[in-house]
């Protein structure tokens, strides 16, 4: 699993021109974007959700926890792209729609467990996502 975080001040998904998760300008907060590949299982999913919860990339180095930041997340089977040969990308690594789906939403309900707000996208949809990146700081996350 690879999740790229980025630190906003707001951002929203939207699914045939409706907002379906947001993240609103009076509250920082994180947008996750989640890649699943062919290895992942339910515990790396939990540990991803607990490492993104208590990252300290917020303002004053705090995290989500910290500050009851919300989250937003947004499945990207794009995050394993494999671009080493030719000029078309292999998606080859990327878990298929029935195995990845069901983590993403595991990863989404694990950080609600630990407290979290969290939106998200739908998965497998053309979504259009807008956000402000704040700083700008955007971090990669694996185990």
């Amino acid at each position: 699993m690879r999740v790229l975080v980025q630190r906003v001040s707001s951002a929203a998904v939207a699914v045939d021109g409706r907002v379906v998760g947001a993240i609103h300008p009076e509250s920082q907060g994180l947008l996750a974007f989640v890649g699943v590949t062919h290895s992942d299982d339910p515990d790396k999913v939990r540990r991803l959700a607990e490492k993104l919860w208590n990252l300290r990339i917020l303002a004053d180095e705090r995290s989500a926890a910290d500050i009851d930041a919300p989250i937003l997340v947004v499945s990207q089977f794009t995050l394993y792209a494999d671009t080493a040969k030719g000029r078309r990308p292999s998606w080859n690594a990327a878990a298929p729609g029935a195995v990845a789906e069901p983590l993403v939403a595991a990863f989404a309900e694990a950080l609600r467990g630990l407290g979290a707000h969290v939106e998200t996208g739908v998965f497998g949809a053309n979504m259009q996502v807008e956000l402000v990146n704040d700083g700008p700081v955007t971090v990669i996350l694996e185990l």
